[in-house]
């Protein structure tokens, strides 16, 4: 997952969580309250103040060692701070469900999946290019705003 900071300089520091070390993981893990890797991926999915802030905390402990996860704060987060998909997440994800999907023979879960991929992405287009690379191109927002 890519975390985007917006600076009160308007300048953005943007950290990927797979760059995170096993440490580094679980030193969030145990500053959320010993949750779960994928617990806390779940809540970056939706914004979580407090898992954005951990990742944050983790990345920024690489060069302020002492900082307190429990004094950190995040000004103003709603409007700074964001966590979007990685194109290797979008692809996991649709993969899964191509599973699924190809077990029932139906493409209604990729359909009802795709928009909020999209709206997680950190590039849209890579949902789009995800689809295409499963064979499932016909199901591209571009594939259909065409008429095709």
């Amino acid at each position: 997952m890519i975390i985007t900071h917006l600076q009160e300089d308007g300048t953005a520091e943007r950290w990927s969580t797979d760059d995170l070390s096993a440490i580094e993981a679980a030193d969030i893990e145990k500053a959320m309250g010993d949750v779960p890797w994928r617990g806390i991926e779940m809540r970056l999915q939706a914004q979580d103040a407090t898992a954005l802030r951990a990742v944050v905390w983790a990345f920024r402990r690489r060069t302020e060692p002492d900082l307190d996860f429990a004094t950190f704060d995040i000004p103003g987060w709603r409007r700074r701070i964001r966590a979007r998909l990685e194109r290797a997440e979008i692809d996991e994800a649709l993969n899964n469900v191509m599973r699924e999907a190809l077990a029932k023979s139906e493409d209604s879960t990729i359909d009802v999946l795709t928009p909020h991929l999209r709206k997680l992405a950190e590039d849209p287009d890579d949902v789009d290019a995800a689809l295409d690379d499963l064979g499932k191109g016909h199901l591209t927002r571009r594939h259909r705003d065409s008429g095709d």
